[in-house]
């Protein structure tokens, strides 16, 4: 039996942004991200939730607090029919609240249509109070579901998920670094090994240069700019990589004191706020920010202004200066306004820290081209330096490669990347793997957005033994029987003993006592007959009651037991519930509804009237009187004659019978013309009959002796 996994991209499928990724499977659905595209306003830049249902949604993972993986998140819990659990740490949801509150704010400031507001402030808080945290390498179970975070690098609480669901497993990293910077330990790498890996694939095949080489050009441009008399604006999100860029750069002023006049400024309303984050998790971090802590706190910059508001038109931008201002695309706000003023001055400088989205204006520049459109849509020349360090925390060719090689996946999805970047990495992990043998070699997809994945596996079932039945000094032979109770809840199955329920289970053991009263108006003698040409080792038990005699008969053991006079009219079948007691049960109530409606149990139970009719004349009535019992005596012993006709021809189908008088022949052929038994019955009087059975296979002739002596005690006082 197959199951099938399925992943839909509803963003961040051959592109960057709003990642969003669906996988099903088990009956579960879990959403993977919820962010929004940078390049698009409003509404045109969520993920493409009308494909799905979010109601059938049951739990969704956040990867960390950057807007193109988290900021639809409000939209989906306020304005949809989301029910599912959100579940991220404890940093994503601290800085989430930060970021969606100042995205808020900054699509009021430029005057946004309504549409283009997916939600308000106070939607904004109900979204979340309804998110729920988790630690890294704590497992929490939903349903089938088991899953838990790792570290993933990149910004300060992001992770990777593992999840396992009906024997299967599935790594999702969304963005990660593989590298330790100034504050941020390396991702971690698992210690198993999945079924399928989804993957960022945002550098394809680039590889990024040595650390120390981006420090260097990064703080060498700024100082180019700034010594000439420029100004260095730094386009930067509020939070994630603008930490790890404010350290470097205080750093570098700290050790040459010639820059040391040159004020920093870092624009941003949410700096304070931010900055108090990272200094309450700063236990999460590496190791050198965790031992800095001790002396001082490595976040108190000393060159480094937070300018809480800026009037851009009133900023005193006469001398050299270098500002941090967000957003990082330039799209809006503070960095945008900043652009526009300064981008005409040759002597100015723009540094793009980060990964350019495509259709920012941050990818725009990085073409060098002559003109530019500015915010209030009029053309000006682009003269000022433009230059790109990448400080972005994604991993490069050469370590997503060796991730991906130690992870060692069955399947790869590749993700969060552009369509020909994403290509040429598949490209060259397919180049990679044809060193494998072609059974080790994974499966690997690139989708783009709304482009189902499905992938076939082949349903494992296993099952764990548990308390006494695993707690045994020796162990089980190849053959040896087993028993137990088998439970599986949420895929997952253990077998344990009766007494061990209560233990390793919520379940309770408990019977079910079934009784059914069946109208019944034959003999007790009769129902014996058929109980026990159809039962082996039939109990009878006779009592006393008030309205005369009870007969008790047991059948397997006990597991049915069937009473007939404690009710006038009525037998009563018991059992206790079981499979094989209901199959018994049912067959009974059959047999008693045959018992008194077959030809054999009417003439059983029927008596012959012996009552002689009045007559006023005394010796001609006595003559016939006698006459009369004479031919009722005779009626009598025709009748049960022709009654181990009709019991023989029921057990044996092909009988021919000879009556003359109190005799009887009876010759039971088999399919042919060939006589298998024949019977003879002589009636010495109506109450004794003999009767002799020939037939050369001995087991027939002691089965037809059985049936008759069985019908003659039916019909009792007949003795054979």
């Amino acid at each position: 039996m197959e199951d099938i996994m399925s992943l839909t991209p509803l963003g961040a499928g051959q592109e960057v942004g709003r990642s969003c990724h669906v996988l099903e499977f088990r009956g579960m659905t879990i959403m993977l991200d919820i962010g929004i595209h940078p390049g698009y306003d409003g509404m045109n830049g969520l993920p493409f939730l009308d494909r799905i249902e979010p109601d059938q949604i049951d739990v969704l993972l956040v990867t960390h607090f950057h807007l193109d993986h988290a900021a639809s998140l409000p939209y989906l819990t306020e304005r949809t029919n989301f029910k599912g659990r959100i579940f991220m740490t404890h940093p994503t949801k601290s800085v989430l609240r930060l970021l969606l509150g100042d995205y808020l704010r900054l699509l009021q400031m430029n005057n946004a249509k309504a549409e283009d507001v997916l939600y308000t402030e106070a939607e904004l808080q109900s979204c979340i109070n309804k998110i729920e945290l988790i630690d890294y390498h704590t497992t929490v179970t939903v349903g089938g579901l088991s899953f838990h975070a790792l570290n993933a690098g990149h910004v300060l609480g992001a992770c990777m998920f593992w999840m396992e669901l009906g024997g299967r497993s599935v790594l999702y990293t969304g963005d990660y670094s593989m590298e330790q910077d100034r504050h941020l330990m390396a991702a971690e790498i698992p210690d198993q090994k999945p079924d399928l890996l989804i993957v960022e694939s945002t550098y394809g095949v680039q590889a990024h240069t040595s650390r120390p080489e981006r420090e260097a050009r990064f703080t060498g441009t700024v100082e180019r700019v700034v010594t000439r008399g420029g100004r260095c604006l730094i386009p930067v999100f509020a939070l994630g990589r603008a930490q790890e860029l404010l350290l470097i750069l205080d750093e570098y002023w700290q050790a040459n004191p010639h820059l040391q006049k040159i004020p920093i400024y870092y624009a941003s309303k949410l700096a304070s706020r931010a900055l108090r984050v990272y200094q309450t998790y700063a236990n999460m971090m590496n190791a050198r920010i965790r031992a800095q802590m001790d002396i001082s706190n490595p976040f108190s910059f000393r060159f480094i202004q937070n300018l809480k508001s800026i009037d851009v038109h009133n900023f005193d931008d006469s001398g050299p200066s270098v500002v941090f201002a967000s957003p990082g695309m330039l799209q809006s706000g503070v960095s945008r306004q900043l652009f526009d003023r300064w981008a005409a001055d040759p002597k100015n400088g723009v540094l793009i820290a980060g990964y350019a989205v495509e259709h920012t204006l941050a990818k725009e520049i990085m073409a060098q081209p002559k003109e530019v459109v500015s915010l209030e849509g009029r053309r000006q020349p682009l003269n000022c330096l433009v230059d790109y360090v990448s400080f972005s925390a994604h991993v490069d060719f050469v370590q997503n490669r060796s991730f991906i090689t130690q992870v060692a996946p069955r399947h790869i999805i590749l993700v969060h990347g552009q369509k020909d970047e994403m290509g040429r990495l598949k490209s060259a992990l397919v180049h990679m793997y044809k060193q494998y043998p072609e059974n080790k070699r994974p499966t690997i997809t690139m989708p783009p957005n709304l482009q189902e994945v499905k992938l076939k596996f082949a349903r494992r079932r296993s099952a764990k033994v548990m308390g006494t039945l695993a707690n045994r000094e020796d162990e089980p032979q190849e053959g040896e029987k087993v028993e137990g109770i088998m439970v599986t809840n949420s895929f997952s199955s253990k077998i344990v003993s009766p007494d061990d329920l209560a233990t390793y289970t919520p379940l309770r053991l408990g019977s079910i006592s079934s009784k059914l009263h069946v109208p019944f108006c034959g003999a007790a003698t009769t129902l014996e007959l058929f109980l026990n040409e159809m039962y082996h080792g039939v109990k009878k038990y006779e009592t006393e009651g008030i309205e005369g005699s009870i007969t008790n008969f047991e059948l397997q053991g006990g597991k049915v037991s069937v009473t007939i006079g404690q009710s006038a009219g009525v037998a009563i079948v018991e059992w206790e519930a079981s499979p094989a007691g209901d199959v018994i049960a049912d067959s009974v109530v059959a047999l008693l509804l045959h018992a008194q409606s077959s030809s054999a149990s009417i003439r059983l139970t029927s008596k012959p009237c012996r009552h002689p009719r009045e007559n006023n004349s005394d010796e001609p009535n006595e003559k016939k009187v006698k006459s009369e019992e004479i031919s009722s005596e005779e009626n009598l012993i025709e009748s049960r004659l022709r009654l181990f006709h009709s019991i023989l021809k029921e057990q044996y189908s092909n009988v021919e019978a000879t009556l003359e008088g109190t005799k009887a022949t009876y010759e039971i052929q088999g399919d042919g013309e060939d006589i298998l038994c024949i019977v003879k019955v002589d009636f010495v009087d109506e109450m004794n009959a003999q009767v002799s059975v020939e037939s050369e296979d001995e087991e027939l002739g002691l089965r037809v002796q059985d049936c008759l002596r069985n019908t003659a005690t039916a019909a009792a006082p007949i003795r054979v």
